[in-house]
């Protein structure tokens, strides 16, 4: 799955991965209106807003980049009603020709990990038939339980050819908390990184391994570490942007190839209309200032590139 991400990166010429994160105080009033006339203020009326709201910015944005990222708790508010926008966003990017990074952050150990891991990336054998779930491409994972909670996702990927992002390294402000402890002289995040190293050897997909790893731009020092002991690992890079991450921060999660990562941005693309930057876009042209913020953010980070 990998070597399909980087394929689309270089005829994107665009490392940069979309968060498809949305809330309701980012949908704009017209289209709430909508939703709300047909459903009325409903779990179902919000559900229906939030796919109107990212189909018009799948449909502004799909030809610019090479993957989305929808991260499920901005669906799961909503409950059943949300989760199945959640299901109809993948299956509309995918039919778009985007790769989808489910961001669920799974992990637990035996059986439910394996369970996350068909539901999420693979199949369930219902009576003589395989179905599957969400079907997303590749999925976020917190290794906090160790192999156990990680194995059934590599397991499931390299009978799928899918990919995950494994936390290592995070941009929120309180990640220090745990991942910044030293043990036996190094930080924690170093000894998840050599755990993603070992546990992606055997998902090799050309190049890089199929296991790659969450390190945030808002750390530049620590991803300089990472990305020279995880050489062969693909980074997934929040925090550009709206959490304070620059394109100069970014440059040490790439290798000298200029591969080796995908910068997301959730709300500094689709909430772009409400930045002054695109004010004059307006409300009814949100697609379109979506647009333009991916391609000052590709310019952006291939100038430092």
């Amino acid at each position: 799955m990998i070597s399909q991400l980087i394929e689309k990166i270089k005829s994107t010429n665009a490392p940069v991965c979309a968060g498809l994160d949305p809330m309701l105080s980012y949908i704009p009033e017209h289209v709430l209106l909508k939703s709300y006339d047909s459903f009325g203020e409903t779990l179902e009326g919000a559900a229906d807003a939030i796919w109107q709201f990212n189909k018009e910015i799948i449909d502004s944005i799909w030809d610019l980049i090479p993957a989305v990222k929808p991260q499920i708790a901005m669906y799961e508010q909503f409950g059943i009603e949300g989760l199945t926008v959640y299901k109809k966003t993948i299956q509309y990017c995918r039919r778009k020709g985007l790769i989808v990074i489910g961001d669920a952050k799974r992990g637990d150990i035996g059986s439910t990990s394996a369970a996350y891991a068909a539901g999420h990336l693979g199949q369930v054998q219902v009576g003589s038939k395989a179905c599957r779930g969400f079907d997303v491409d590749m999925l976020t994972v917190n290794p906090y339980m160790g192999t156990d909670g990680v194995k059934p996702f590599v397991d499931v990927c390299d009978a799928e050819d899918k990919g995950l992002f494994v936390l290592v390294k995070t941009s929120n402000p309180s990640s220090g908390e745990f991942q910044d402890r030293l043990i036996d002289g190094r930080p924690l995040y170093e000894w998840v990184a050599d755990k993603v190293v070992e546990w992606g050897a055997q998902s090799m997909d050309g190049a890089y391994s199929n296991v790659g790893a969450v390190v945030g731009a808002t750390y530049p020092e620590m991803s300089k570490i990472l990305r020279k002991q995880m050489p062969d690992t693909y980074f997934l890079v929040p925090g550009y942007g709206a959490q304070g991450g620059t394109a100069e921060d970014l440059k040490y999660c790439f290798n000298q190839d200029g591969l080796g990562a995908i910068v997301n941005s959730s709300r500094g693309i689709i909430a772009a209309y409400k930045q002054e930057k695109y004010k004059s876009f307006g409300p009814e042209n949100f697609g379109q200032a979506s647009r333009q913020s991916v391609l000052d953010m590709v310019a952006d980070i291939n100038n430092v590139l």
